[in-house]
Parts: structure tokens; sequence; C-alpha cells
């Protein structure tokens, strides 16, 4: 029957544990091993995805010769698929490093110190894949996000080139991911979700896709102008708080980045103390 459509959603906690139950079956465990945890771990990865986990952590474990596959092997594995191979070799100049680590410890500090922003896991500069350094972040599996929660989320993206500014006086390249997704979500907010008080509670969003191959936009170029200004606007604001907060606790946050310097990989309970 071709009118019945299957949506077969991305496991959620309890699918993930119960299939992390199935690929750790055959495999020889310690006793850290926590499957909740492990579960709670990987959020957003498929069943292949777990696989992927429990097949690379094996491989981790006996190339260290261990006798049987601990958390820290599971970690590294995750690390590896979500981000790619360690790239310890590559060339960067102290310069580059400190501009890194400041970058991160930006988007770790907003991030930790916002009640809405995905609670931090751990920050790294060791370069992985494209990305030069990453914050690692445990999303809470929400169905529905407010207006507050996307604010947040925004404050935590912008963080890395806030800080940037504050340290260096100027901005850099390093923040072209987080700017994208910065934009795609202002965007969103604006013309699809009607969080915007000039534009109003309208959604330009087409859930049909029957526009197809119609190019004209479903609105006036005075509206086009409005959004554009409105989107410019909630950045801006955005821009604005992030600064009073990175400004107001700039003592923990040049802590942070020097003991990103130092150990090159930091953990939630490492901003707890300073914060």
């Amino acid at each position: 029957r071709f009118d019945r459509q299957i949506h077969v959603e991305l496991p959620d906690l309890q699918e993930r544990k119960e299939i992390f139950g199935v690929h750790l079956a055959p495999i020889k465990l310690d006793n850290t091993i926590d499957v909740n945890f492990l579960a709670k771990q990987t959020p957003g990865f498929s069943g292949a995805d777990i696989a992927n986990v429990c097949n690379e952590a094996a491989l981790t474990a006996a190339r260290h010769d261990k006798k049987a596959i601990d958390k820290q092997d599971f970690l590294d594995a995750v690390d590896r698929i979500v981000g790619g191979l360690e790239r310890k070799s590559k060339i960067i100049t102290p310069e580059e490093k400190r501009s890194i680590a400041h970058h991160e410890a930006g988007h770790a500090t907003v991030s930790w110190l916002l009640p809405h922003a995905n609670p931090l896991f751990k920050v790294t500069i060791v370069p992985r894949g494209q990305a030069l350094g990453a914050a690692w972040y445990l999303p809470e599996e929400r169905q529905l996000v407010t207006k507050d929660q996307m604010t947040d989320e925004m404050c935590s993206l912008i963080g890395g080139r806030v800080a940037e500014e504050i340290v260096n006086g100027q901005p850099s390249t390093g923040a072209l991911n987080d700017l994208e997704r910065l934009t795609k979500m202002a965007y969103g907010m604006v013309t699809y979700y009607g969080m915007s008080e000039n534009v109003g509670n309208l959604s330009f969003y087409d859930s049909t896709g029957s526009r197809g191959y119609d190019l004209t936009k479903p609105y006036s170029e005075k509206t086009a102008e409005l959004i554009d200004k409105e989107v410019k606007d909630l950045i801006s604001s955005i821009h604005a708080r992030t600064l009073k907060i990175l400004n107001d606790n700039k003592d923990g946050f040049m802590e942070l980045a020097a003991l990103l310097l130092e150990k090159e990989v930091i953990f939630a309970e490492d901003l707890e103390r300073i914060f």
C-alpha cells in the first residue's frame, strides 16, 4: 500500500537502554559499565549508531590490551563517532590554542550559568575531525521548546564568539558553525514559530511541501525587511546578554580557560567547582 506512511523515530532513553542490552550481551565488560549511563550519553543515536559504539569500544579496549571493556572505552568510542578521530598531530600555534581555549570556555561558562541551556558534560580543545575544539552536551529530550529555552541555547551558541571578542578584542573565523546554527534558529523563531512581536503570530512554514518550485516568498518585500530587522535585533540582544554574563563571571571564565590549556579536557565537575 502506497498510502501508508510509517515514521520510525530515533529511540528514546528507555529504548536506547534496551538496544544497548542487545549489543552488550556478546562482549566482555568490566564492573564500571552502567547501561543507564551509556543510554544517557547517546541522545539522538540510532540503533546502528549504538551498535557502532559497542564495536568501537571493543576495538579501543583491544588496542590497549585490556581484558574487558571499561567505561572510558565507551566514552572514547562516543567521542570518536560524534566528533571524528583525534588529531593531536595537527599543528596549532600557541596563540591559536589560547584562542580556542577561551572560545570553548565561553560556550561552557554561558551554558553552565543559564537555566535552560543544555547541560554540559565535557569540554575539549583536542582537535577532532574538522573541529579544533568542542563542548559536549547532554540535551534533554524535549518534544516542545519554549522561547526562553531557545534564547538560552542561542546565548550558549554565541558564547565562544563573545569570549574571543573579550580576550582578543576581535573575532576569528572559528565561530562559523556556531553562527550558522544561531542564524537558522533566529530565522526559525521569527518566520516559523511566531515568536516575534512585530511580525506577530504568523508562520511561513510549508509543512505540505506543495509549493514545490514556486520561487515567490509567501510575504511582501516590506515583511521581508521586517523579518531581517527582527532577526538582527534578536541576535544583537542575545550578543549583549552573553557579553554581560561573561563579563560578570570573568574570573571563573578565565580560570576555566587556563584549566583547559593545562588539561586539554575538562568535565562538568570542574565547572561545578569553579562556578
